[in-house]
C-alpha cells in the first residue's frame, strides 16, 4: 500500500528570557519529533532544538538540494556533543520528495527515528514560511545577526590579521550589548597548534538594527581587532602566542 508524504511543521518556541532561547521544534505528522527521540548522553534526558538564526541560516539551512547535507537539529546538556549529544539528520531531494535520513548522536549510538519523506512543494514552502518569521528575535538579535553577514563578507580584512570570525552573539538576557568572537590564527580549528580566542563586547542601542550593524562593521574593520579585543579562550599552550595569559571570563549572559 502507498502511503502519503510526511507532514512537516516548524515550531519556533520562545521561552522568557531567563529560561533559555529560542528554539526550531520540528513537528511530524502532529507530534514533536525532538520530544520522542531520547538523548544518549550523561547531560540531559530531554533534546532542545537547535535556535533559528542557525538553523535556517547558510550554515544550517534545512534547504534541500541534490547534494545530501548533514543538519544539526537539537543539542542536549552542557552542548558538548561528546559527552551530552546532539541530533543530526542528513537532507536530501529525491525527485518530489525531501527526505531525512542517516540520524546520528555522538553520544548515542543506538538513535533510533525513521527515515521521513516530506512532499517537496510543501517542505520548501514551511522552511521559506519558518525563515520569515521573525516575532522571536529581539534588537539586539538582529543586530548579532546583520553584523556577523557584514563581516563574513569581510574575510580580507580577517586574513589581514589573520583571524577568523567564529560567531557574533546576542543573549535576550543582554539586550543592550552583543559579542563579537575571533580566533587566531586562522585554520587551526582540529589541529595541535596553539589558538586564541578575542572577544569584543559592543553596545546596542535603540537605533534600526541595520543601522547600528552597518556602523559596528565599519569600526570593527578599521584595524586590528586585535588591539581591543580581550583573550576569552584557547588551547592549552595558547600563552605561546604572546597574548595575556590565561584568558579573563567571557562576559556572555
Amino acid at each position: 500500500m502507498t502511503t502519503g508524504p510526511d507532514l512537516l511543521s516548524l515550531s519556533i518556541v520562545c521561552p522568557p528570557p531567563d529560561e533559555g532561547g529560542a528554539e526550531v521544534r520540528p513537528v511530524v505528522n502532529g507530534r514533536d519529533l525532538l520530544a520522542e527521540a531520547v538523548p544518549g548522553g550523561v547531560g540531559g534526558s530531554r533534546y532542545l532544538g537547535v535556535g533559528p538564526r542557525y538553523l535556517f541560516g547558510a550554515e544550517g539551512s534545512l534547504r534541500a538540494g541534490a547534494t545530501p547535507h548533514e543538519v544539526r537539529l537539537a543539542w542536549s546538556g552542557c552542548g558538548v556533543e561528546e559527552c551530552c549529544g546532539a541530533l543530526y539528520v542528513t537532507v536530501r531531494r529525491d525527485g518530489d520528495r525531501v527526505v531525512w535520513a542517516d540520524w546520528r548522536d555522538a553520544a548515542n549510538q543506538d538513535v533510533d527515528l525513521p527515515e521521513l519523506r516530506f512532499a517537496a512543494d510543501e517542505y520548501e514552502a514551511e522552511v521559506l514560511r519558518a525563515g520569515a518569521d521573525r516575532r522571536w528575535e529581539w534588537p539586539a538579535g538582529a543586530v548579532a545577526r546583520l553584523l556577523e553577514a557584514g563581516l563574513r563578507r569581510r574575510g580580507d580584512w580577517l586574513d589581514r590579521w589573520e583571524c577568523e570570525l567564529e560567531f557574533v552573539w546576542s543573549s535576550r538576557g543582554q539586550p543592550d550589548r552583543i559579542h563579537v568572537v575571533l580566533r587566531h590564527p586562522a585554520g587551526r580549528a582540529g589541529t595541535d597548534l596553539p589558538w586564541l580566542q578575542f572577544g569584543t563586547t559592543l553596545p546596542v542601542s535603540a537605533d534600526a538594527p541595520s543601522d547600528q550593524a552597518e556602523r559596528l562593521e565599519a569600526r570593527l574593520t578599521a584595524g586590528d581587532p586585535r588591539a581591543t579585543a580581550e583573550v576569552w579562550g584557547g588551547s592549552h599552550d595558547a600563552g605561546q602566542l604572546g597574548y595575556p595569559w590565561p584568558p579573563v571570563d567571557p562576559p556572555i549572559g
